[in-house]
């Protein structure tokens, strides 16, 4: 009979670790706090100080650290720098055992938690759960920890959605806030609404100025960095985007729009802008302006027509891309005669006049010559100012109406969802019922082909729509504007030229004709 001899284990599987180890284990504490407020502060404070002692009382355990988090909130592990240390070290051998206070403070996500602690536990590292009595090399320790990360998952997400529907709910109240440290022109007042920095907002009224004068956000931002103002973020760069951000923001006329973005995913917190998927509010007079209404909107229109003309655009002056020759429809562009001596001046030209086989018969016509007759022709249409504007009323009225467009969308909403639902409705049955697959998908082809050109029309009807959106409102801006300005106009304006002249056309006589955003024709 054979004899048999046991020989003992001397390793732990899981541990690496001699069965009998003259080492102690390496043990580090982990500590984190969701926000950065005073009272969560003292708790911070007071975690690091027990699991230090706690992890020193053990005569078999050797202090490693206590990895700490402070201010961070744990749905997801990418922003936790004490934590990605903590793992780092413990997967380089440096830790043994982790302690923490219980599941929730280690990851409120399922995913990110089962995955850390397998990794862990393949290197031989375990954690224990001080709340939850949890030791992850216990053999039933994976299905609580399973278990508890889900609860504290579904946690996380009612905490978001509570803090959601508190934000929607101040937003329908008309409830207004901004990020301050980055918002130019304004600080949160004692009454906690926005109340405006007078220094930052000169520097705000600036941009919206250079911006009238013809100069781009290019531009802008050159003229910026010459004179030393730092960007809201505090460098001495600025960016296209954060001057296109102050342009175009409505806060600073005095109104807001919230809830602009969403949180589609309460794990990420991924951001998405809102394009119709829930309910936005826009509050009028919500706060102290720091734009005259009319003027953000007379950038807003500005903005519209840059965006038409597209690299045509130069930005040098409020002339630039107004200007245009009666024979070959070019814009007039800035040319500098006498640069270097004392009868320097600006001239504009046909940008065409010598690129085709025929030179263009339109002659050059300096600055100042334009201003007069632009001057001349303004006083001629103020002459009659009060049948003027009847008659852009009327205009506006006969022009904009969106009635019939606006029933023409609905009806092609209706016949996209029609399509969609028999769409489903072929899908299923197919996949439920046996039936020839050509003839399937000849059904499905053609109803996908249906549901495309609806789609197709209904884009093009909503376009159509906005482009009547967008006249009504420049006709309105421009009545308003025709209504406050003087009969007569002595000096040059930037800003009437900008908002009130569409286009000058140059003739072969030096003529101008101006036409006026209401089609009004005048010819100097």
């Amino acid at each position: 009979m054979p004899k048999v001899t046991m020989i003992p284990a001397t390793i732990n599987p899981l541990t690496r670790l001699p069965s009998v180890a003259a080492r102690k284990r390496l043990v580090a504490g982990y500590a984190r706090v969701s926000t950065d407020s005073d009272e969560q502060f003292t708790s911070y404070e007071a975690q690091v100080d027990y699991y230090t002692r706690f992890i020193q009382s053990k005569p078999e355990w050797e202090f490693v650290k206590v990895y700490t988090d402070e201010g961070i909130s744990a749905t997801n592990t990418k922003r936790r720098e004490g934590f990605k240390e903590m793992i780092a070290d413990a997967l380089d051998g440096k830790i043994d055992l982790i302690v923490t206070k219980s599941v929730s403070r280690f990851a409120r996500n399922t995913v990110d938690s089962l995955v850390t602690i397998r990794k862990l536990k393949e290197s031989g590292v375990e954690c224990y759960f001080e709340k939850e009595g949890i030791y992850t090399f216990d053999g039933k320790g994976e299905l609580l920890i399973t278990i508890m990360s889900s609860l504290a998952q579904e946690e996380s997400r009612s905490i978001s959605e509570n803090v959601t529907w508190g934000q929607r709910k101040r937003f329908a109240d008309g409830k207004v806030s901004m990020p301050y440290k980055r918002f130019l022109g304004y600080e949160k007042g004692e009454d906690g609404q926005p109340a405006v920095v007078e220094e930052e907002a000169e520097i705000v009224r600036l941009i919206y100025r250079l911006f009238l004068e013809g100069k781009t956000q290019q531009g802008i931002c050159k003229y910026l960095e010459s004179l030393g103002i730092p960007s809201p973020g505090g460098k001495t760069k600025w960016t296209k985007t954060t001057v296109t951000s102050i342009l175009t923001n409505e806060k600073y006329k005095g109104d807001a729009l919230l809830q602009k973005k969403f949180t589609v995913d309460f794990l990420e917190k991924k951001m998405k802008t809102n394009e119709g998927e829930i309910p936005q509010f826009y509050v009028e007079n919500s706060h102290p302006a720091i734009i005259e209404p009319d003027e953000w909107d007379y950038v807003q229109v500005e903005f519209s027509r840059r965006r038409a003309l597209g690299n045509t655009y130069s930005g040098k002056c409020c002339l630039s891309a107004k200007l245009v020759c009666e024979n070959c429809g070019s814009f007039f562009g800035s040319k500098v005669w006498h640069s270097t001596d004392k009868y320097r001046k600006t001239i504009w030209r046909c940008n065409s006049k010598f690129s085709n086989e025929k030179r263009c018969s339109t002659p050059s016509i300096d600055t100042d010559a334009i201003k007069q007759l632009f001057l001349t022709a303004y006083n001629q249409l103020m002459q009659n100012r009060n049948q003027v504007v009847a008659d852009c009323e009327l205009m506006r009225r006969s022009l904009t109406d969106t009635t019939s467009l606006d029933v023409d969308i609905e009806s092609k909403i209706e016949e996209t969802q029609v399509v969609a639902e028999l769409v489903k409705t072929l899908v299923n049955e197919n996949a439920s019922t046996a039936q020839s697959q050509d003839e399937y998908h000849r059904k499905y082809d053609s109803l996908t082909q249906r549901y495309e050109t609806a789609s197709k029309e209904l884009e093009q009807l909503e376009a159509k729509r906005t482009l009547l959106q967008q006249r009504d409102k420049a006709m309105a801006l421009f009545i308003r504007t025709l209504k406050k300005q003087p009969l007569v106009l002595e000096e040059w304006n930037d800003t009437i030229w900008m908002f009130m002249v569409e286009k000058a056309v140059v003739h072969h006589d030096g003529a101008i004709t101006f036409i006026f955003y209401n089609g009004t024709e005048i010819t100097v």
